[in-house]
């Protein structure tokens, strides 16, 4: 029974977000070990409270990540 772990800076995925990471972690574990696998997959979202993150010896926020994903975005 596959048991996969997540852990994300709070508010920075959405609900819809976090059932398509579920989604497609689930799916994952089925494509390497066939569809059996998939009723006894576990997926755990962990959301890990802003700036308790810490990323090169600074905290990380929400604000951060959002920054950093906009960026991406953008060029």
């Amino acid at each position: 029974m596959p048991l996969i772990q997540v852990q994300v800076i709070e508010e920075v995925f959405t609900p819809a977000q976090k059932r398509e990471i579920v989604r497609k972690l689930t799916d994952a574990m089925v494509s390497i070990e066939g569809e059996s696998m998939r009723p006894v997959t576990l997926v755990v979202i962990e959301e890990v409270k802003s700036g308790d993150w810490a990323m090169g010896g600074k905290p990380f926020t929400t604000d951060d990540v959002k920054a950093l994903a906009a960026s991406r975005q953008t060029g």
